[in-house]
């Protein structure tokens, strides 16, 4: 029965919890602490302060420790896949539906409009990322400039761009320059 109840409510957080990782903690806590009193708020507290270490997104890593401290592997399982279930329906929906209309003008014409919509976002993103990252606190002045974060950035994008060698070796390499630059010097 805990197994069908572990499901159960996170299926309820898989498919409610619109808008990420953030949005979905109030539907975690009031499944977990204060419907089910599977855990108390402070044991909430760390399970969320767990899920932003591990990789993956919170809702799926809260269901997994969840379930694993009511119900064993077993429970990790039943609850991950409670939480993972309404997202792959959702998206084979979506799937089905536009390979089977994708050739409407309707449907061309909404995907072309939010091309642009996609990549102003990525782009929103990378420039506040820029400005923390060569300006403290994102504010642009030149006392707050960091010329070595402008350096490292430079020269990875040139590597990156001449060579193109795997990006994360790329990143391994920018994390040790940073460290002795920082750190060392």
């Amino acid at each position: 029965m805990i197994y069908l109840q572990l499901f159960w409510s996170f299926f309820q957080i898989g498919l409610f919890s619109i808008g990420g990782g953030y949005a979905a903690m109030p539907l975690i806590q009031k499944q977990v602490v204060d419907l089910n009193h599977w855990l108390s708020m402070g044991e909430f507290v760390d399970i969320i302060t767990i899920s932003q270490m591990t990789p993956g997104p919170i809702a799926i890593n809260s269901a997994t420790f969840v379930g694993i401290r009511i119900g064993g592997i077993g429970g990790a399982l039943v609850a991950t896949f409670g939480c993972v279930l309404p997202s792959c329906i959702i998206v084979l929906t979506i799937a089905y539906f536009y390979y089977k209309y994708r050739q409407l003008s309707l449907i061309q014409g909404a995907l072309s409009g939010l091309r642009p919509a996609v990549v102003s976002l990525i782009a929103s993103a990378g420039v506040s990322i820029l400005l923390l990252t060569f300006w403290d606190g994102g504010v642009i002045s030149l006392s707050g400039f960091d010329v070595v974060a402008l350096c490292l950035f430079a020269a990875a994008l040139f590597i990156l761009r001449k060579w193109k060698p795997n990006p994360i070796l790329v990143m391994a390499l920018c994390g040790v320059a940073g460290f002795l630059l920082y750190y060392l010097l």
